[in-house]
């Protein structure tokens, strides 16, 4: 069991460092988030481009973060699986498909909120 220690500002610290290596991993290592950031950084540049409300920036802003953070818990969730057993396992295969469904039903989630959002204004124009 881990004893509680005092506040510190250096452990903070550490503990923004360690997410930033998380951050640094995960755009290095996947092919995957790379296409998510390329359809995030569409989605704010037709933002700003069609100057969308701070309504709609909110839900772009959530979409966005949602499927960067599915895309990182599925990742966290593969290595762990693959960590667990090398061969094939009906059950770790269960757990990674699960967890890349979660990854697919947030991105067509976003897809749909970026559809309702920008479709309208793009057809205006």
């Amino acid at each position: 069991m881990k004893t509680e220690s005092k506040f510190s500002f250096k452990n903070r610290l550490a503990s923004f460092r360690y997410a930033f290596q998380g951050i640094r991993t995960l755009v290095i290592g996947e092919h995957n988030m790379w296409i998510h950031l390329t359809l995030a950084f569409l989605a704010v540049v037709a933002g700003f481009y069609l100057r969308i409300s701070v309504i709609e920036w909110s839900l772009i802003i959530i979409c966005i973060g949602v499927v960067l953070s599915a895309e990182g818990f599925n990742t966290c969730i593969e290595y762990l699986c693959d960590k667990i057993t090398i061969t094939e396992d009906p059950l770790i295969k269960k757990i990674k498909d699960i967890s890349a469904a979660a990854v697919l039903i947030s991105s067509i989630m976003a897809a749909i909120v970026g559809i309702l959002i920008f479709g309208p204004k793009f057809l205006e124009l």
